[in-house]
């Protein structure tokens, strides 16, 4: 067995992992990076590139199909021909992937090493069995894979998880769709609108990420007009049935119905990849899940020269999150131990959906009650939406009491994605409403929509600080 001295090893090479070894070598640092997969990251091959351009092409469909009511009038049938979408999708996937292995084929060859490491000890490593890595400290960087629950595993080939979804070769007739939050909800509805057959099944109500109940009640309307979705369903037996896969289940309407698929598709979450990693032979304290304890602002694990980032660490499993904290990771790896806090930056997580979902900052599920107002507006009359026939969701911002900062916000409506990125700019410069408001604001735009829900905040703030200078008054009298 071949063994190497390191300063920095890195396990796994995705966007985490990556951002870590270049900020590791920035730094002066000898690292080795270490992957046992192919390289590629998980955004480029089966996640946020193929997704959208799979959406892509169902919103062209979708626009083509609803002209009318603009008095555009399209002769002949609109088809989709299945065969000729998934080679795009496949094409321009292939070529973000391509992009990512080109970063890597620069990397020196020296700097990498092919296979699966395991720990042997907090600063040793063994990758497969054909060489030990001792390494002053570690970077565990090794992503995350889709997670299935038992009862479905018997399915077999009729089931799959995006990752496959990006190998077909043809759309199929019907999917069910089991888990409706942000990748069930995006793919489900492209493919509905690619015309399969979709029916999506969810528990305990839970929508692409929403936790204001308002804000998700009025997104299930929505998408439940255009295709079947059950947040809440009551799925009484899954089989394989041959080719398909039998479904039994309580419709919306309290009746009992059974019917077949092509294929289940599972987007019921996903799992860290930290099970095969030796963990047990640290000195990590591990969470119930079977993740290292760490800080999210150093990305260090205890006290440990080890520092886990990116979708690994189960936090924030997103693109953005997974490049800073690897950046972080990298940076406090190296100057190990004087780690310090890196920069985390507003929370933000939007889903592609039509219409589309943002969070900024904090959502609702993370404020305390008492302490925050709510300012509103229903994207039904609002100007440049129906202008567009994009005139649904709805927004809700929230500011806090005391002070009149601006909180977070959680919305379904048109031209989420950008305003989300307003919102949550906002967020990381504490803004209050106040401020927000003294803004430009251009007319006709969605923006306005936003204009008018912080105004509906400021009112509202106004007569709940009212009222607390009033309880402090009577209060002093007594």
């Amino acid at each position: 067995m071949k063994t190497l001295h390191t300063d920095i090893a890195v396990i796994g090479a995705g966007t985490a992992g990556l951002a870590a070894y270049r900020a590791a070598k920035a730094a002066g640092k000898r690292a080795l990076l270490i992957e046992g997969g192919p390289y590629g990251t998980t955004c480029a091959r089966v996640g946020c590139m193929p997704s959208k351009l799979l959406i892509a092409a169902a919103e062209a469909a979708h626009s083509a199909a609803h002209t009318e009511a603009f008095g555009v009038h399209v002769n002949g049938e609109i088809s989709v021909d299945g065969v000729e979408v998934m080679d795009r999708v496949k094409r321009e996937r292939d070529r973000f992937v391509g992009f990512v292995l080109e970063g890597v084929e620069n990397i020196p060859a020296d700097d990498k090493l092919r296979g699966y490491a395991r720990f042997v000890s907090d600063t040793v490593l063994r990758v497969d069995d054909h060489t030990e890595v001792h390494a002053s400290r570690v970077v565990i960087a090794t992503g995350s894979r889709p997670s299935v629950p038992p009862p479905l595993r018997a399915l077999g080939d009729r089931l799959v998880v995006n990752d496959e979804v990006f190998a077909w070769d043809d759309l199929p007739r019907r999917v069910a769709v089991f888990g409706p939050g942000v990748i069930g909800l995006e793919l489900g509805q492209a493919l509905a609108r690619l015309g399969v057959d979709v029916r999506v099944f969810g528990v305990s109500g839970s929508l692409g990420g929403i936790s204001d109940p308002q804000v998700r009640l009025n997104a299930r309307k929505i998408f439940q007009r255009e295709f079947y979705l059950d947040p809440d369903a009551r799925v009484l037996e899954t089989t394989r049935v041959g080719d398909e896969v039998e479904v039994r289940y309580v419709t919306l309407d309290n009746s009992e119905r059974t019917e077949r698929f092509d294929y289940a598709l599972v987007a019921t979450g996903r799992r860290a990849n930290v099970d095969g990693l030796g963990l047990e032979n640290t000195s990590l304290a591990l969470n119930a899940h079977g993740v290292p304890e760490f800080d999210r602002q150093t990305m260090q694990a205890g006290d440990s020269p080890i520092f886990i980032a990116g979708d690994a660490n189960a936090d924030a499993p997103l693109l953005h999150e997974a490049a800073d904290e690897g950046r972080i990771a990298g940076e406090n790896a190296a100057r190990f131990p004087d780690v310090r806090q890196g920069l985390r930056r507003a929370p933000l997580a939007v889903v592609f959906s039509d219409p589309q979902i943002a969070v900024a900052g904090q959502g609702y599920g993370r404020l305390v009650p008492g302490t925050f107002v709510i300012g509103e507006v229903d994207f039904t009359d609002q100007g440049r939406s129906r202008v567009m026939l994009k005139n649904k969701g709805m927004l809700h911002v929230y500011a806090d009491i005391a002070t009149g900062r601006f909180l977070g916000a959680e919305m379904v409506g048109p031209g989420a994605e950008h305003i989300g990125h307003l919102l949550a700019w906002a967020v990381q410069q504490e803004l209050t409403v106040a401020r927000m408001l003294e803004m430009p604001f251009y007319h006709p735009v969605i923006e306005e929509g936003l204009r008018t829900a912080l105004r509906d905040a400021a009112a509202k703030l106004a007569r709940a600080q009212e009222a607390l200078l009033s309880e402090e008054s009577e209060r002093e009298t007594a």
